[in-house]
């Protein structure tokens, strides 16, 4: 196998608590994170030049060690010390920044592309072991599919997979940055804890009404008085019929749930006639069994 072509797969969260903070700055995370189906398309071909090279459909995006693809690259050589080097071409539909690991999902899908292509026969866990060190998302992009995850986010528990759920997904015009979310974040003044434990049951048990009522994710408390839009989203994609909304991750893309596709691709097109916003989608939780959606 000379090439390989992958989809590089999106996420939300269910839920995301900050239970504490470490000495080092790290934050202790509990949450519930879903893969959904829009996806980047990432193409990988093994070249006899011992060099790294991306080409990407977004033209001020780093094509050097400052991208984590690139990175993904440099960690699987190391590990392997192969002889080879690796051309990436790298298709973006998944917005960046915006809270559903669009660069982790990358560098997942890259790890994962190099072991097929270069035949090392990794485990997945292995992979997730060299994941972890580009990013505490890129293990779950490994893994895939609805899972608890504690730690910085890097220990992941398999869950049943979520029911058949239909997505839209709205980025506003703005930027978050991470780092700045946390670093603001009082976890002892946070107001409202997700309520994991039950969560974890509804899942389970398949309680979908229950999952999707007690939806919470702390790092609101923090993004949405930075940027009122989000909440302005929230709100509206309620009113437009979304059985609940929330922020993903750091913000600020708003993801709503809806009970079908057509309900979705209307609404979707109110966030782009009204807002003006380009960045809004129409996807589907990621589910195996499941084959018929086009993200």
């Amino acid at each position: 196998m000379e090439t390989i072509t992958l989809r590089a797969k999106a996420k939300i969260n269910i839920s995301l608590d900050v239970i504490g903070k470490r000495e080092n700055g790290y934050h202790d995370l509990r949450m519930i994170m879903q893969t959904i189906n829009l996806h980047d398309t990432i193409y990988i071909k093994k070249t006899k030049s011992p060099k790294i090279q991306i080409n990407t459909n977004i033209p001020w995006l780093p094509i050097d060690d400052k991208n984590i693809a690139y990175q993904a690259v440099q960690v699987f050589l190391r590990e392997t010390k192969l002889p080879y080097g690796v051309y990436i071409d790298i298709f973006k539909r998944i917005p960046i920044s915006a809270g559903l690991a669009g660069g982790s999902t990358d560098a997942a899908a890259v790890l994962v592309g190099l072991n097929k292509i270069f035949k090392t026969r990794f485990s997945k866990r292995k992979l997730m072991k060299l994941g972890v060190q580009l990013g505490a998302d890129v293990p779950f992009c490994i893994l895939r599919g609805t899972a608890l995850a504690e730690g910085i986010g890097e220990v992941l528990t398999p869950l049943p997979p979520l029911p058949y759920t239909y997505i839209l997904l709205v980025k506003p015009n703005i930027s978050v940055s991470t780092s700045v979310v946390y670093q603001t974040l009082s976890v002892q003044n946070i107001k409202k804890h997700p309520k994991t434990d039950e969560i974890l049951n509804a899942i389970k048990c398949k309680d979908t009404k229950f999952i999707f009522n007690n939806m919470e994710n702390v790092l609101q408390e923090v993004t949405i008085p930075l940027y009122p839009e989000i909440e302005r989203i929230k709100k509206d994609m309620l009113r437009q019929g979304a059985i609940a909304s929330m922020m993903s991750g750091s913000g600020p893309t708003v993801f709503g749930i809806y009970k079908n596709n057509n309900e979705c691709i209307k609404v979707a097109n109110h966030f782009k006639e009204n807002y003006g916003l380009k960045e809004v989608y129409v996807t589907s939780t990621y589910y195996p069994e499941v084959i018929k959606v086009r993200a």
